[in-house]
């Protein structure tokens, strides 16, 4: 038997985009659902296990106002529910974490707990409802509007079909665009199509992406043996090298992504006299609990998410290509990821000439899953709308800004800013990564070129290959959610289309006002300058 349910808003995935969108439109007054494949809501934070990566102003600036409830909620909940030490508790901007790469690293079960919280006053009314291990099979459409779509509950097999006037994909990878025929993009653009710096020099290479990660975490306990059983391919991964990279990936080596200069890393925080980089270790990188915030044996030992260039997977893509192929790489990331959990707990070299860390534990309480690991690999790079409108490196590149500003969009729904951060590709293309303006969204990144109610919610927005790297981070992505999920509510309200309120003067400035009403900033203050 195949269930029916209908809303005012469908929204497909439950990445922190969606979570976003769905948080805007009940906000709203909107009836809505919203599936997530997983166990959990909130993607790149939750089930991928990724602390957020933000701009240096987040504190005061550079989000809307619920993300910074958001991190607000996340200190409140270890202030409400954990012990910390009297110097933590004091700390205004805590981070529970400590971490290099974040302001605000934290568990990502914190993360959950959050994002359910803020939606509790939704879920508990029926505005909105949630359909976890839920995933989206097919798609109906009349003429440029899609009709409903499928999803499959991957529990227990069974079809529900979804109707709603409006449809908003918060997928990781953009599943709905090819189910109804969006039209859209993926991998690197050349030069000849967007006149980009950065672009590939000849043809454009639709697999070529950015690498995904399978991300775990483990905390570190001396004296103790957690080593894991040997992974099935870790003799191979032992030995890959790809041959623009300096050592073997399994090694404490790598790069700095801004000069590609050889780098070795501390594995532990304080040093261990092996590194070139001083005061960086690999632990502290993406630390979620750094054990001397909290009363003592609290934690055994400081805990960090391993999202590392040595578990970056580039040896093919998993968009677009045949769901065997697909499933191949996606075993294969999660072997790299413990392969090199493996080599750093029996190979790794240490300072006092001995070898390996067995006290790294790999945390599989954290995720409930069979090989301990996240439940979703970290996904940088989706589908790719072809919207009325697309952000590229020109815009935002201060290379091509002589005024030192990124380019102004009249129909601004939102502002971001993070490098151009992209990391090594599934074509073996290197780092590429430099500096990028504070920059708007603008409504036209997020509106197709010809379907009619279908928003991109995610990563899937009207950018390319370069400027996804900027536009593809937590505060940027909440934004995109909840403006998506306030203009489909916003054209519900006034009977419009997207398309017109962005190209209707009086429209889009009323939308606009509807956005600075519930917290948005469309543009940079004067005084904030990269």
């Amino acid at each position: 038997m195949i269930r029916e349910m209908k809303a005012d808003i469908v929204i497909i995935g439950g990445s922190l985009g969606g979570c976003s969108a769905a948080l805007a439109a009940a906000r709203m007054g909107k009836q809505v659902i919203m599936t997530e494949e997983t166990a959990w809501i909130g993607g790149q934070l939750t089930s991928q296990a990724v602390p957020p990566d933000e701009n240096r102003w987040i504190e005061e600036f550079g989000s809307t106002a619920s993300y910074r409830e958001f991190r607000t909620r996340v200190r409140d909940y270890y202030r409400r529910n954990l012990p910390l030490t009297k110097e933590a508790a004091a700390e205004t901007n805590l981070n529970p974490g400590n971490a290099n790469v974040s302001r605000l690293s934290h568990d990502p079960r914190v993360a959950l707990a959050v994002l359910q919280e803020m939606l509790a006053p939704y879920t508990l009314s029926g505005k909105l409802t949630i359909l976890p291990h839920h995933r989206p099979e097919s798609a109906e459409m009349t003429q440029d509007s899609i009709a409903s779509v499928t999803v499959r509950n991957l529990l227990t097999s069974g079809f529900t079909v979804l109707t709603a006037p409006y449809f908003l994909d918060a997928t990781e990878c953009g599943d709905l665009l090819p189910m109804t025929g969006t039209e859209y993009v993926t991998g690197s653009e050349s030069k000849a199509d967007t006149g980009e710096r950065h672009a590939l020099e000849g043809a454009a290479d639709p697999q070529d992406m950015q690498a995904i990660t399978h991300c775990f975490l483990v905390d570190y306990i001396e004296g103790e043996d957690h080593t894991i059983h040997k992974p099935k391919e870790y003799e191979f991964w032992r030995s890959f090298r790809p041959r623009f990279w300096p050592d073997h990936f399994l090694s404490l080596s790598g790069v700095k992504p801004t000069t590609r200069e050889h780098v070795r890393y501390d594995l532990l925080p304080g040093g261990d006299g092996l590194a070139h980089w001083k005061g960086f270790s690999l632990m502290s990188y993406r630390r979620v609990a750094a054990a001397d915030n909290f009363a003592p044996g609290t934690f055994p030992g400081d805990a960090s998410v391993i999202n590392w260039p040595q578990n970056d997977y580039i040896l093919g893509s998993v968009i677009d290509v045949p769901e065997e192929e697909r499933q191949l790489h996606l075993q294969r990331a999660k072997d790299l990821s413990l392969s090199l959990l493996y080599w750093l707990q029996t190979e790794a070299p240490r300072a006092d000439g001995k070898l390996g860390y067995p006290g790294l534990r790999l945390r599989q309480d954290v995720f409930g899953t069979d090989d301990g690991l996240a439940m979703y690999p970290y996904i940088r790079e989706s589908r790719r709308i072809k919207a009325e409108f697309t952000v590229t490196e020109q815009h935002v590149n201060p290379e091509d800004r002589p005024d030192g500003r990124a380019q102004t969009f009249h129909d601004s729904v939102g502002i971001g800013h993070y490098d151009i951060d992209l990391h090594p590709s599934t074509g073996y293309r290197h780092y590429i990564h430099m500096l990028a303006l504070p920059f708007q969204i603008p409504l036209g990144s997020l509106i197709p070129v010809r379907v009619n109610n279908l928003l991109p919610a995610c990563k899937n927005i009207g950018t390319t290959h370069i400027t996804n790297g900027c536009y593809r981070l937590h505060p940027v992505e909440w934004n995109i959610g909840e403006a998506a999920g306030a203009l489909a509510a916003f054209c519900l309200q006034r009977g419009e289309s997207p398309r017109a309120v962005r190209n209707g003067q009086h429209l889009l400035e009323e939308f606009q006002s509807e956005l600075k009403r519930q917290g948005f900033r469309l543009e940079w203050p004067d005084s904030i300058r990269e």
